[in-house]
């Protein structure tokens, strides 16, 4: 488990995961080499998957943010999570609690591209049912900052 200089370097990559070793060490009080050891030790512990950008998915034409929910045949849930996770328009799949089985956040540029997908969804062998919830304004959305 990462210690509490450990979960300051995460806290601070995740709220800019281009901060330079040299910028977390002077930010923390530490040496860049001890920055560099401690992201590396972190990153083979697999406590960092991997950095990444955040995109303006509404500026680049993707202005349709939908929560699909889709009740699966019994047992079938990874079948179905495995096809999903090839979808390009997809960017979450999560398996959940309660009425539905998968709850899945995807994208699209319009309402027909989100209505053909919709509908192919619904001819995936073992999905019994979908239900689809169209996001209208997101409020917050971001990596957790203080992991402390």
């Amino acid at each position: 488990m990462p210690d509490p200089t450990d979960l300051k370097i995460l806290s601070l990559l995740s709220s800019d995961a281009r901060l330079s070793a040299r910028a977390i060490s002077s930010k923390l009080g530490l040496s860049t080499a001890t920055v560099i050891k401690r992201t590396t030790n972190l990153e083979k512990q697999g406590f960092i998957k991997g950095y990444s950008a955040l995109i303006d998915y509404d500026a680049l034409g993707y202005q349709m943010q939908v929560i699909i929910q889709v009740r699966v045949a019994h047992g079938k849930e990874e079948f179905i999570e495995k096809k999903l996770m090839k979808e390009n328009a997809i960017t979450a799949v999560y398996d959940v609690t309660g009425d539905f089985d998968l709850l899945i956040i995807a994208r699209f540029k319009s309402r027909q591209s989100l209505n053909n997908y919709v509908k192919r969804l619904q001819t995936f062998e073992f999905v019994e049912r979908t239900q689809t919830l169209l996001i209208l304004n997101t409020f917050k959305e971001k990596p957790l900052e203080d992991l402390t």
